[in-house]
């Protein structure tokens, strides 16, 4: 026999009282039936004192306070399903016109009253809860507050509202097996038809601006609004689940129709259960960055929302969408995914990569700078002076090559006013002085009022970008068959570099600034990569060669006669000089060459640029991009 607890023996002493309520289950005791607590002799040596009297009184008793307490509980939770029961005899049944009910919990309270109208003009019962039930009432609907279903008060400042059996049981039972809804016939719980919920603002919390406490943020992660979507999406065959306000007008509009339709159903459960996964994506990122010491997390969830389907991936027989990151560590990060679109055609796959490869070249330079990309790679760059207009920088940057700037896009880091907007729209090829210009995408961080207007005139097509400056830090994350390769984002610039003189020759202060510039440039070309500068332009690039002595070829060549007296910038280091690249430059009369060393033949480009008089600096940092 199991033994009653010392607690047990005192609820179970105040049974000898005849004024005595019992307000815990009859069932079950301290784990063991409370039956097995009561003496079965008056031997037993717990009740010494006990008569065969006393036991007869006391079991009398007890079976008065468990029919007691069983009326108490069934007459309170039949009271509160009436709705949803009817009495016909001695007996209570289940009625076969239920009630429709449809619980609502909301903290974002958008076109609450419309869905509410809604539901009660197609009969359903209003259950809430708090904020959401005080909304409804305000509004003038009869709502039925959560503590009246469960008969029990809203507790721990409203972390223990919903979890209980009153609510989950009318959720989670399935109409079409009879147990299911014998138990709730049982207990006197009515059954729940919908369910529409969304979640405290953890997301906006966490991200306001200035921040949050830990512990507030704590307080903002939702528990009992997860529990009743999921228990919702689960039961989807007998329970619609609605988490987004945008669907209230479908959910309305399906509850309407004759017959059932099951794909609608399916689709609301599976947006259900997303919404959750998503929700809880941003709180465990949180808890990493606050429990981590900056290491990669072991295992990693990406929220990403559709923004727009795509007319086609990077061929047309590719079908394609893009995803907007949701991830905190994204918000206010800038970049190409949260830019405005202003006029032009839809962007499509090919667009986005180019465009964020302008965007991410241009953000690096503090000076006004243009950026013309083709097929991600930078074909022209130049910089001006801070008081000096952008429109020598537009016409330089065409300038290093106006073939391939021809249908590229176009990347400005500082305001496009009216003079720049009517350039761009008028500027002829250097190639022959007629063709005017055209370009796919233009993208700045601002535009005057006149400025986008002229540049909407230039085109139909041309895709008007604003977007926010991208900023450092972020991660950087790449597909491969099977899995994801995830790395810190190359944030490096000149200033936190070293160029360290290793040649006789000592650069001017000049030579360096353009030395700078290429590597600046060099960075975001793709490997194996040489850029040649010059007056913080660029005057050819190389890009994408399997070798870098081709690569260094391309580059001179587009720089032609200008290359004298230019900088050139490599993104690794060079593994042969003699007869090879190094000593290539030098014959073009390149004056400063960049790289970041780390060769086992580094004294052999060292001595070859001592031959011609040449500068090399090293700068100790590889930028491998592919």
């Amino acid at each position: 026999m199991a033994m009653a607890t010392p607690a047990c023996h005192s609820l179970l002493a105040r049974f000898s009282s005849s004024s005595s309520t019992c307000f815990f289950s009859p069932s079950r005791c301290c784990g063991s039936p409370l039956s097995a607590a009561i003496p079965s002799h008056s031997s037993s040596p717990l009740y010494p004192n006990f008569s065969s009297a006393d036991e007869v009184l006391f079991g009398r008793r007890y079976q008065q306070q468990q029919q007691l307490w069983s009326r108490t509980w069934r007459s309170r939770a039949m009271s509160a399903a009436a709705d949803v029961s009817t009495a016909t005899s001695a007996t209570t049944v289940v009625s076969h016109q239920r009630l429709k009910q449809a619980l609502i919990s909301l903290s974002d309270k958008r076109d609450v009253d419309y869905l509410a109208k809604g539901l009660v003009d197609l009969g359903f019962k209003l259950i809430s809860t708090g904020g959401t039930a005080s909304a409804l009432e305000q509004a003038g609907h009869e709502v039925t507050h959560v503590e009246q279903l469960t008969s029990f008060p809203e507790m721990l400042d409203g972390r223990v509202k919903t979890l209980h059996p009153a609510v989950h049981g009318g959720i989670l039972a399935r109409r079409d097996v009879q147990p299911h809804m014998d138990a709730l016939q049982q207990h006197g719980i009515g059954s729940i038809d919908v369910v529409v919920v969304n979640l405290y603002p953890f997301y906006s919390t966490v991200t306001a601006p200035g921040g949050t406490s830990f512990e507030n943020g704590v307080e903002n992660i939702d528990i009992g609004g997860p529990a009743m979507i999921r228990a919702a999406a689960k039961n989807h065959k007998d329970v619609l689940v609605v988490v987004d306000p945008a669907d209230y007008p479908a959910l309305l509009e399906n509850l309407k129709r004759e017959g059932d339709d099951y794909s609608f159903r399916r689709r609301l459960a599976w947006k259900a259960f997303q919404h959750v996964a998503s929700y809880d994506s941003a709180v465990a990122e949180w808890f990493w960055k606050n429990a981590s010491r900056h290491e990669f997390p072991p295992s990693l969830s990406i929220p990403l929302f559709l923004k727009s389907p795509l007319r086609y991936g990077e061929n047309p027989h590719q079908r394609a969408a893009f995803y907007e990151d949701k991830s905190l560590a994204e918000v206010g990060a800038g970049g190409i995914a949260t830019a405005v679109q202003y006029h032009g055609k839809e962007m499509s796959y090919n667009n986005y990569l180019d465009g964020d490869a302008a965007w991410n070249c241009v953000c690096e330079f503090t000076n006004p700078t243009c950026v013309i990309v083709k097929h991600t790679n930078p074909c022209g760059v130049a910089s001006v002076g801070p008081n000096t207009g952008l429109l020598e920088a537009y016409q330089l940057a065409v300038r290093a090559d106006p073939v391939s700037a021809f249908g590229g896009i176009v990347a400005f880091n500082v305001e496009v006013d009216e003079a720049l907007a009517r350039e761009i729209r008028e500027f002829r090829s250097p190639s022959d002085g007629e063709t005017r210009m055209f370009y796919e995408i233009v993208i700045a961080p601002k535009y005057t009022e006149k400025g986008l207007q002229i540049l909407k005139g230039k085109s139909k097509t041309l895709r008007i970008l604003e977007a926010q400056p991208t900023k450092a830090g972020r991660r950087s994350l790449r597909q491969i068959g099977g899995g994801w390769l995830l790395q810190d984002s190359d944030d490096l610039t000149p200033d936190d570099l070293g160029f360290r003189v290793v040649t006789d020759k000592v650069p001017s202060l000049e030579l360096v600034d353009d030395a700078q510039f290429a590597w600046l440039c060099c960075k975001h070309v793709k490997s194996n990569a040489i850029v040649v500068a010059k007056d913080n332009r660029m005057l050819g690039m190389g890009s994408g060669q399997p070798n870098r002595v081709k690569s260094l070829q391309i580059a001179l060549e587009k720089a032609g006669e200008e290359a004298k007296g230019a900088a050139l910038a490599s993104d690794a280091f060079f593994p042969f000089a003699w007869n090879d690249a190094v000593e290539d430059a030098c014959k073009a009369g390149v004056k400063v060459i960049a790289q970041p060393g780390g060769s086992m033949r580094d004294q052999d480009a060292i001595d070859c640029c001592n031959k011609y008089g040449v500068a090399m600096v090293f700068t100790e940092v590889r930028h491998f991009r592919h």
